[in-house]
């Protein structure tokens, strides 16, 4: 039994391995071709650089409008998660902790929203922005990625409001606190790991989107996704510039997946076991 266990192990170590090298490849794959020109990748695409090729870089940095969108992608990205912080966990506190038929309907009725795609109801949308006037600013993605968000983050945050003990919040209301003070001084720090793993989710979702941006932007507000696609044409591509592009767009997500690791981890772990 023990011998059966052990090659199991070693088989389930075997597979770890094979998949980590399958998902990361295409990772070192664009950080290889980042510093190659173009007529070295399209010579050998899996060979290391010959030399240290900086120029794509700094053409994109310098000739660009990718600086712009780089900011416009942050802007989005920030923007959007800050309000869904705000928004969302209280949303899920009120269904959580009022136990009335119209609660239950709430929170129901936002997951039916989870149901249906975006490409269903993208037309829609996007003639409701124009008709808004929100249409081509930076305004409308923000709204739709905060409205899209919801069902998620309600199905997230009332799992883990489950789990705390309504003791504590009637000890505080108690002593006179608030219902809002009880929540963003109480129940909103013990939510630490679930806020990390909405935030690495979503933003990682929002900074990588293409789709949504390229439809609903104009020129001057192009996201980084968007103007990086700008070098793919149909008959030449400028491939140092995709990767050089691609590769500065991965820098910020690894250094807030770093940081936030630990609380993602156990954001994940948690919500596998609660609600």
């Amino acid at each position: 039994m023990n011998k059966s266990k052990k090659w199991i192990d070693i088989a389930l170590l075997v597979l770890a391995i094979l998949l980590g090298i399958f998902f990361f490849f295409p990772v070192y794959f664009s950080l290889i071709s980042a510093f190659k020109s173009n007529g070295e990748i399209l010579r050998d695409a899996i060979a290391l650089p010959s030399s240290f090729y900086l120029e794509s870089f700094k053409y994109l940095l310098t000739e660009t409008d990718f600086p712009r969108a780089m900011l416009n992608s942050l802007i989005l990205t920030v923007v959007s998660i800050a309000f869904m912080i705000l928004l969302i966990p209280m949303a899920a506190y009120a269904i959580e902790r009022t136990k009335r038929k119209w609660s239950n309907a709430v929170y129901v009725y936002y997951l039916a929203g989870m149901m249906i795609p975006f490409q269903v109801y993208m037309i829609p949308l996007f003639k409701e922005m124009r008709t808004l006037g929100l249409y081509g600013t930076l305004t409308a993605p923000i709204l739709i990625y905060i409205s899209g968000s919801v069902g998620m983050g309600v199905l997230l945050f009332t799992s883990f409001i489950k789990g705390i003990p309504a003791e504590i919040e009637e000890a505080a209301a108690i002593d006179g606190c608030s219902r809002f003070r009880i929540f963003w001084q109480i129940v909103f720090p013990l939510l630490g790991p679930c806020t990390a793993s909405m935030v690495v989710l979503q933003g990682l979702g929002i900074w990588n989107d293409f789709l949504m941006p390229s439809l609903i932007l104009h020129s001057d507000k192009r996201t980084m996704i968007v103007e990086i696609f700008k070098f793919v044409g149909e008959l030449a591509s400028q491939w140092d510039m995709v990767f050089a592009g691609t590769t500065m767009s991965i820098i910020p997500v690894l250094i807030v997946f770093v940081a936030l690791q630990k609380y993602f981890v156990k954001g994940i772990a948690a919500g596998a076991t609660k609600g």
